[in-house]
């Protein structure tokens, strides 16, 4: 394993379509529940530990060697808006085309074949890890972090936001991205021998319905 992989996978310029994505900011600015970095930070963490957490715990099961299938079959139960369905699909599929180029395995390519319209984006992440030779609780980081730095830089460009207050949210939130990683990877350790119903199944009503109206805007900055 090499640890070094884990900053590819992570790193916001790794090519998997995640900068065209708000993460629900661009709604929640629109509503006011996002116009400084204090709500930021509380946007962030009450989502980090709602879809992140379920996104985590997907990531690090597929990492660990549960059956990518039915991890996916997991995801969908746990997306239960057709909005953001279809958003993890379309990042899922851009992320097995950067995670083929760079990490090219048989799993990838069956996974691939079995889903052509895309897995879900968490389960991608976990295989991906997988392939490059990392742990389950360095997928279930990077799904995490990306859960907040998404939000965190498109509130940089919706609010004109200072980048260094953004950023200085993302550390703030350190200490719950350690929980978060934490808690999906052992829950992804008994998904292992008790099936995927293990793993978590946090949700976030507002972020659902958020979704879903933002789908229909007309004129919008990012795709979701």
């Amino acid at each position: 394993m090499s640890r070094a992989a884990l900053l590819v996978l992570a790193d916001g310029r790794f090519p998997a379509g995640g900068h065209a994505h708000s993460g629900g900011a661009e709604p929640a600015v629109t509503a006011g529940r996002i116009k400084d970095a204090a709500t930021l930070e509380r946007f962030c963490r009450g989502r980090l530990h709602t879809a992140g957490l379920v996104a985590a715990g997907l990531a690090a099961a597929a990492a660990a060697g549960c059956d990518p299938l039915l991890v996916d079959d997991a995801a969908d139960a746990r997306t239960p808006v057709p909005a953001l369905r279809q958003v993890a699909r379309r990042l899922g599929r851009q992320m097995m085309r950067a995670a083929r180029a760079t990490w090219p395995s048989a799993e990838l390519d069956a996974l691939a074949a079995a889903r052509p319209r895309g897995a879900h984006q968490p389960v991608v992440l976990g295989l991906a890890a997988r392939s490059a030779g990392l742990a389950p609780l360095d997928a279930a980081y990077a799904v995490a972090y990306e859960n907040i730095s998404g939000p965190a830089t498109a509130a940089v460009r919706l609010l004109s936001l200072d980048p260094f207050d953004a950023t200085a949210v993302l550390a703030r939130l350190a200490a719950d991205v350690d929980q978060v990683a934490q808690q999906g990877t052992e829950a992804a350790a008994r998904a292992v021998t008790e099936g995927v119903d293990a793993l978590p199944a946090a949700s976030a009503p507002l972020l659902d319905i958020t979704a879903e109206a933002h789908a229909a805007w007309p004129v919008r900055l990012f795709a979701s």
